[in-house]
């Protein structure tokens, strides 16, 4: 839905805000649009980031599709990597000219947030798709100071500066590159993250990723880290099924081809101990479900639009002890899993630069198109130096 923005700029003086370029959604399936706007300076314990780049991923374009009602005109973007510009003064823990990326937002004091889990915090929706801060302020504006929706998973990086907490601000070593990183910050951490975190993938077992996107090859990626005997991708996509064998996979399935549910029991011997389901389709949910082995476990992970209902078969769960469990960017905790992602990256064992292609901020519609007809995995804007 379309919104008209009655939101304010947060208190400060003319002089204090900066001109930014960000593109902008302006209304529902529309192409964006790169514009001239401001941002003011943080406050608190806020950050101001230098976007160097940052990752094109699926929630944008369901956003920017109205599947989640978010409120537009809107500066979309997720996945931002880039250098500390200018600190709050209540921040503590990031200094100037660090790099960082900015993963989703979390309040850091309810309930879940001081369990471990800022994944499922009580304020993720709020703060993630609200269109502005928790006080319904926005920190970016026109020229003549018409508010545009922000905040976007706390941060809106399709922009040349963002605004982000200290908190989902996560700093990383000056020895990978920044550019690169961005995706950690939502899609590579939601499918390794999925496996490591949320599933558990044991040594030696069976793994089936549905769908062989950016998020279900980073479940490959993270499922040979776990020790994974036979890992399988399934897609629609024969080049994604090459890339995914050299990720990984032991075995592919085009399910365009073959009963896929047949073929996974077939190589798994009765049904996978693990799956990860990353499409979103409720279709492909059940058949995730029927593959599964005895006691076998599906993680959930793709986005449909909201109240989308799927299927399976009860007696199935309840006889085979099966388990469905939905995960929000990987169960992770930012501030520790993406270090350790970048890490294994250095290290030569979570080749996630393999999924990616970079665009200049100029070409961020043909990133869309590359994105929604599969030509690109992962698409990067490169939004400055």
């Amino acid at each position: 839905m379309t919104d008209t923005n009655n939101s304010q700029i947060n208190d400060t003086q003319d002089g204090d805000l900066l001109d930014i370029t960000a593109a902008v959604t302006p209304k529902e399936g529309a192409d964006f649009e790169l514009q001239s706007l401001k941002i003011r300076q943080p406050q608190g314990d806020e950050v101001l980031v230098k976007i160097v780049a940052t990752g094109m991923c699926h929630t944008d374009l369901i956003v920017r599709d109205q599947l989640y009602p978010v409120p537009l005109p809107l500066v979309l973007g997720h996945e931002g990597a880039g250098i500390v510009q200018a600190i709050g003064d209540n921040v503590k823990t990031l200094e100037v000219g660090d790099h960082v990326v900015l993963s989703y937002g979390h309040c850091g004091h309810c309930k879940q947030c001081y369990s471990g889990q800022p994944a499922y915090c009580a304020e993720f929706f709020e703060r993630n798709f609200g269109g502005s801060d928790t006080h319904g302020n926005n920190a970016i504006c026109t020229s003549d100071d018409q508010s545009i929706h922000d905040h976007f998973f706390a941060q809106s990086s399709f922009a040349t500066l963002a605004l982000s907490q200290e908190n989902n601000a996560i700093k990383v070593t000056k020895d990978a590159p920044i550019e690169l990183l961005g995706p950690l910050g939502c899609g590579v951490q939601t499918g390794a993250g999925a496996v490591i975190n949320a599933l558990k993938v044991t040594p030696a077992s069976t793994f089936v990723t549905w769908g062989a996107g950016a998020v279900g090859l980073s479940g490959v990626m993270a499922a040979k880290i776990c020790g994974a005997a036979t890992i399988i991708a399934v897609d629609i996509v024969d080049s994604r099924l090459q890339l995914a064998k050299e990720l990984g996979a032991t075995h592919t399935i085009n399910s365009k081809e073959q009963d896929v549910v047949e073929a996974v029991k077939e190589i798994t011997g009765g049904g996978a101990d693990f799956a990860l389901e990353s499409t979103g389709v409720p279709d492909i949910l059940t058949q995730g479900v029927e593959a599964l082995g005895i006691l076998g476990k599906i993680a959930v992970v793709g986005a449909p639009a909201l109240e989308t209902p799927a299927n399976f078969d009860v007696n199935d769960l309840l006889i085979s002890g099966k388990s469905i469990v939905g995960v929000v960017e990987g169960n992770s905790r930012p501030k520790i899993f993406i270090p350790e992602l970048v890490d294994l990256y250095l290290k030569g064992q979570f080749p996630f630069d393999k999924l990616v292609k970079y665009y200049k901020f100029d070409d961020i519609n043909q990133a869309v198109k590359d994105s929604e007809n599969g030509t690109t995995l992962k698409p990067i804007i490169k939004i400055s130096d």
